[in-house]
C-alpha cells in the first residue's frame, strides 16, 4: 500500500514523497504536506530557473531566493518563471 498526503498544493490526497527532500526539519515538514506529483513540478522549475537565470548555487542569496521560490509555488502563489519557457504542449 502507498503512502498518501493532503498535498497542500492540490488539497486533495496524492502519493506521498518516499524520503524527506531536504535536511532536517524542513524536510520532514515537505514530506508530510507535499506530494510527490507536487515535488516533482517544483524540482522541473527549480531546474528551470536555475538554468536560465544563471544561478550560482554557491551563493546564499540564490539559495534563498530558490527557497523563496519553491515556498510559494508550493503555497499556489505566484512565481518567477523563466524567460522564454513554452511547456512541451504548446510547443
Amino acid at each position: 500500500m502507498s503512502n498518501t498526503v493532503l498535498c497542500r498544493k492540490y488539497q486533495q490526497e496524492l502519493p506521498a514523497l518516499p524520503f524527506p527532500p531536504l535536511p532536517g526539519k524542513q524536510g520532514q515538514e515537505i514530506q508530510s504536506t507535499v506530494s510527490k506529483q507536487a515535488w516533482e513540478e517544483w524540482q522541473a522549475l527549480q531546474t528551470r530557473l536555475i538554468n536560465e537565470k544563471h544561478l550560482n548555487m554557491l551563493e546564499p542569496e540564490a539559495r534563498a531566493y530558490l527557497m523563496d521560490q519553491m515556498q510559494r509555488f508550493l503555497d499556489n502563489e505566484p512565481t518567477d518563471q523563466a524567460e522564454g519557457y513554452v511547456p512541451p504542449a504548446q510547443a
